[in-house]
Parts: structure tokens; C-alpha cells; sequence
């Protein structure tokens, strides 16, 4: 059971109001997010051996240069120890089955590059741009549909900025800006200030979205510097993050959380379905009530996106159609998903009804 808290923002400025023994008002200083994130492990080895499991286990992981593994110690501490089967773990640990399995599916699944009117500018879908903000996360879960994606050369926010706003200025039927990466978040409070500062200025767009796992495997994130930021844009502002496991769910996200329960900020989650770590309507049930318990939305259960390398986390989509009965029958309405898959050149999300 998590606790439900509303803590002060006293907390995100690095004081605390509580007294110690000695009756003397406790300071608690809350790390840097850029400095917890320069700890996220990057080394399979020293994974294994934090969380007490075998090195044996190195045998069957990928050492892939292009794709390495990132995860953070804050998601660490969710996983358990001695557990090879783990949910979060099975997520994040690179396995030779990825090198496998290049027959199947496609470096580019859902033709982002088809899509781009610009440098990491898509244009999907009517009234609505998704920016590439950035190639940085800080977690590399190996089904990301984007671990291929040209960064390099596809960046809407630096050099290309100006072409970026003069498209946005120039297409009034665009309502919404979705910023997407890699993390957005990933990006200093102070950037991303400047960017929405110039996306106020444009008088058609109205809603400003934020594709995020930062929050959730980075807690620190949420400071002082990223609330202000939110708090100014005169745009509605949508945060959809990322979980895919109740596990993934603890004390200390949701006391992060509770602080992007703003006026004019919506949480919602998307998650991936994924084989061996997901693909139970228990999970996904207990899933959706903690994700409200915290105040989110569930928005999107996807099918996973067919990435070369990811086929071994494939679940058959009639099973999940079987996945979604069992919860509608077991959750109110407003707690479950949409099944979707994305289908390139689809004016929208493709709902999977069996």
C-alpha cells in the first residue's frame, strides 16, 4: 500500500520541517537530479552483482555498443535481489536474444522518418507535432522503439529551432505540441524554459505534451526548477509517463509525484504489454489501481512496437484483447487502458478490439 502525501515544496529546495532528537529542526537536502543520474549503472556486471545474482548470467547478455545498458539506482532498489525473473529487471537487461533477433520487425517500426517534416519535426497526425527532443534517457529499456532513431542528425531544438517555430507558426491547425525524445526531461529546467517560452508566444497552440519515464526512475527530477517552469506556460500541460509494472510504483515516487498534481497538469501512463513481465490481468489490474492511488490516469496499453531485436518480449494480440476483457470486468471504466497499436499511416492510434 502506498501512502498518499502532499509534502512541501520546502522538501524540493532542500529543507525539511521535521525536529530531531535533540529537538532541532532536521535538514534533509534532496540530490541534484544531474548528479543522481551520473550514478545510473551502465555496466551488466555491476548490475548483477548489486542486486546479488550470478555474473554466470553475463553468458546471455548482449554487450551491444549502440544500445548499451542505463538504468538508474533509484530503479534499482525496486528490483529484487537474488530474482533473475525480476519484472524490472527482465526490462532493462541487455540479452543476447536481442543480437537474435534480426529477422523480425524493423530498425524504424512505426516510420518516424517517413513522418518527419523537418529535422525530428513529425507530423503524424492531424493538429498535433511530436518534437524528438533529445536522445538522452535515463533508463535504455530494450523493447524502445526508438534505439535506432538518428539523433545526430534529427534534432528539432538546437540549430533547427527557428525552422521548428517558423513550421508551427505556420500550420494553425496545430493545437498541440508533444515532446518526445529519448526523455525530454533529460534537458536542464533552464532549456526547456526557453522552449516553452517560444511555444507561448505561438497564439494557436493550446495544449503542451510531455513523454516521460524520468519521474518515475528518476524521483529526484521533480525539483523546484521543473514545477516553476510548469507552472508559467499558459498552455495546458498533459504528462504521460511511463509504467509498465506495480512494482515499479514506490513510496518514494509517489511522494515525487504528488507535487505534478498541479492546476492545469493531467498525469496520465501509457505502458507496453510485454512477455514475462506484464502479460497477467492481475498485474495489469493491480497496475491501474496504484497508478490512481498516486493520481494517474491509465491512457494506453500498447502492443509492443516490432523493433529489431525485442521480438522475445512479444505478446500475441488476441491474448491481450482476452488481457483487457478480464479487466474491464474487474475495473471500473475509467481504469482501463485503450489497447492501441501504431499502424504507419494511420490517422490515429489503431484500438485492438479482437
Amino acid at each position: 500500500m502506498i501512502t498518499k502525501t502532499t509534502p512541501s515544496l520546502h522538501c524540493l529546495n532542500g529543507k525539511s520541517g521535521e525536529n530531531n532528537a535533540d529537538g532541532q529542526q532536521a535538514r534533509t537536502v534532496k540530490r541534484d537530479w544531474q548528479t543522481a543520474l551520473s550514478e545510473a549503472i551502465r555496466d551488466p556486471r555491476e548490475l548483477l552483482t548489486q542486486l546479488k545474482l550470478p555474473v554466470s548470467l553475463l553468458e546471455q547478455s548482449s554487450l551491444s555498443p549502440t544500445f548499451p545498458l542505463r538504468v538508474t539506482q533509484s530503479f534499482i532498489r525496486r528490483m529484487q535481489p537474488g530474482n533473475p525473473l525480476d519484472p524490472l529487471l527482465l526490462q532493462v537487461l541487455p540479452l543476447n536474444q536481442e543480437l537474435k533477433d534480426t529477422d523480425w520487425g524493423s530498425l524504424d517500426p512505426v516510420c518516424d522518418q517517413h513522418a518527419m517534416q523537418g529535422p525530428g519535426l513529425l507530423h503524424k497526425y492531424q493538429g498535433r507535432v511530436l518534437l524528438v527532443s533529445t536522445a538522452a534517457c535515463a533508463i535504455h529499456c530494450r523493447y524502445c522503439f526508438r534505439q535506432h532513431f538518428p539523433y545526430q542528425q534529427a534534432n528539432p531544438l538546437g540549430s533547427q529551432l527557428p525552422a521548428t517555430l517558423a513550421y508551427l507558426n505556420a500550420h494553425q491547425d496545430i493545437h498541440e505540441v508533444i515532446l518526445s525524445g529519448g526523455d525530454p526531461l533529460s534537458l536542464s529546467d533552464e532549456r526547456l524554459s526557453r522552449i516553452v517560452e517560444q511555444l507561448d508566444q505561438i497564439p494557436h497552440l493550446k495544449t503542451l505534451r510531455i513523454h516521460t519515464r524520468l519521474p518515475l526512475v528518476l524521483p529526484e527530477r521533480i525539483d523546484a526548477n521543473l514545477l516553476k517552469w510548469l507552472q508559467a506556460t499558459r498552455l495546458k500541460v498533459v504528462l504521460v509517463l511511463h509504467i509498465n509494472h506495480p512494482n515499479e510504483i514506490d513510496q518514494e515516487f509517489a511522494e515525487s509525484i504528488a507535487h505534478l498534481q498541479l492546476p492545469g497538469v493531467s498525469l496520465l501512463n501509457q505502458s507496453v504489454l510485454l512477455r514475462g513481465i506484464n502479460d497477467s490481468a492481475e498485474i495489469l489490474v493491480s497496475l491501474s489501481h496504484m497508478l490512481f492511488e498516486v493520481g494517474i490516469l491509465p491512457y494506453y496499453l500498447h502492443q509492443l512496437d516490432k523493433v529489431q531485436g525485442a521480438a522475445h518480449f512479444e505478446v500475441p494480440a488476441e491474448t491481450g484483447v482476452k488481457l483487457l476483457a478480464e479487466m474491464r470486468h474487474k475495473l471500473p471504466g475509467y481504469l482501463v487502458p485503450k489497447y492501441v497499436k501504431e499502424i504507419p499511416g494511420e490517422p490515429a492510434k489503431y484500438p485492438i478490439f479482437g
